[in-house]
């Protein structure tokens, strides 16, 4: 038998492995095609989302302090008034005296605006106190932040405290005025008694505070009754927001923490502030039926008031309450994450970790990290990653450590 020769072994040699290597080429899985995003470093806000709509800080029902003819109302809705401005007219209707309960009922409305006139001014000397408190502590605090001393927050907070403090001494001024008027009212309803209809007079019923006139149910001349809401008035650039916020999310606020104010109708996004959580809670059903509980948040509009001018009371909102903020932070795309059994490190011990598939080589490896603040679309990384590495993002149940991968 012919033994092969040396170079038909030498051709073997070679050719076997190419072989080998051609087949092993055709069996093995083709790369999978994946997203890869690069983690990157810049501004990452954790915040949450909520509708609000706007509100007056105060408003006042004018009412008819008596029984009457109401004079046609030439005021509309939209129009200024001032303080002890004619609102309107009413001629009251003459019964020669007043009955028992009427007469009653006005010095009753005496006596309370007196004592309510007298509860303002308490109240506008706490307020006022209270304010000038407000106003050196946030002078206090301006200048340690200048420094760098105090945090920006808690300047936040400060500003808020104090524009709080204002917003409170000028409702207890307004409230000074409605006692006023209230009183005059139930006195002029006194003068009218046991006029005749020769010498009764029309009664004026006037502002309480400057403002703007909001709803006007009254206009034609009309036979009205006694305590018959006339119309309503408040002054519009006095505005603040209100938002039926979960409790889960209500309790990682605290007045002073920053909102941002989007798609209210106009250009830009409006900066305001919380200035007040709700201590108590109710139940809401949402537009799916659950059932939620909800706290009230108060929020204080920061920008210009040029800049919202257009907004009334009762406007819808949309809100964003920033609850952390960092300027520089190393951050992947939310969905590259996902939960680990394993920790990230041995401080994390029986606690449940987050992980991600970097892109080495073409191959994904399966990385332990450490995460920090996280908002809609991002994740703050504290560990386990560094800046330029590549990440798969959204990563299907066919990816698993060293697998071969490809972007597309």
């Amino acid at each position: 038998m012919k033994m092969p020769g040396k170079r038909t072994l030498l051709y073997s040699a070679i050719a076997l492995p190419l072989l080998t290597l051609l087949i092993w080429a055709a069996l093995r899985p083709p790369a999978q095609l994946v997203s890869v995003q690069t983690a990157r470093r810049g501004a990452l806000i954790q915040s949450f989302n909520e509708e609000g709509k706007t509100r007056l800080k105060a408003s006042y029902a004018i009412s008819a302090p008596v029984s009457g003819n109401l004079q046609r109302i030439a005021l509309e809705p939209g129009d200024k008034v001032s303080v002890g401005q004619v609102l309107a007219m009413i001629e009251p209707a003459t019964s020669g005296l007043l009955d028992a309960r009427s007469r009653a009922r006005a010095q009753a409305d005496i006596r309370a605006g007196q004592n309510q006139q007298a509860a303002a001014d308490q109240r506008i000397a706490a307020a006022r106190a209270a304010w000038q408190m407000a106003e050196a502590s946030l002078r206090r605090v301006e200048s340690l932040q200048a420094s760098q001393l105090v945090s920006r927050q808690s300047l936040d907070q400060a500003r808020a405290q104090a524009a709080s403090a204002a917003a409170e001494l000028a409702a207890a001024r307004a409230e000074s005025q409605v006692a006023l008027q209230r009183v005059a009212a139930a006195r002029a309803v006194l003068a009218q008694e046991g006029r005749s209809d020769a010498d009764a007079s029309a009664l004026a019923v006037k502002a309480p505070v400057a403002g703007v006139v909001l709803r006007r149910p009254m206009q034609s001349a009309v036979p009205v009754m006694a305590g018959q809401v006339l119309m309503e008035i408040g002054d519009a650039a006095q505005l603040e927001i209100e938002a039926d916020v979960l409790s889960t999310d209500a309790v990682r606020l605290a007045p002073g923490m920053a909102a941002r104010i989007q798609r209210w109708g106009g250009e830009g996004v409006l900066e305001a502030t919380v200035t007040r959580i709700e201590p108590g809670g109710f139940t809401k059903v949402s537009a799916l039926g659950v059932e939620e509980q909800r706290t009230r948040v108060i929020l204080d509009i920061k920008s210009p008031h040029a800049q919202w001018a257009a907004l009334g009371d009762a406007y819808r909102v949309e809100l964003e309450f920033i609850l952390q903020q960092e300027a520089d932070a190393l951050q992947v795309p939310a969905g590259a994450l996902f939960r680990s059994s394993a920790p990230a490190n041995a401080n994390d011990a029986g606690e449940p970790a987050w992980a991600l598939y970097r892109v080495v080589n073409g191959r994904a490896r399966r990385t332990p990290v450490s995460i920090g603040l996280r908002s809609a679309t991002a994740v703050q990384i504290l560990s386990g990653l560094n800046e330029g590495d590549r990440v798969i993002v959204q990563p299907d149940e066919r990816i698993e450590e060293g697998s071969r991968v490809e972007a597309h």
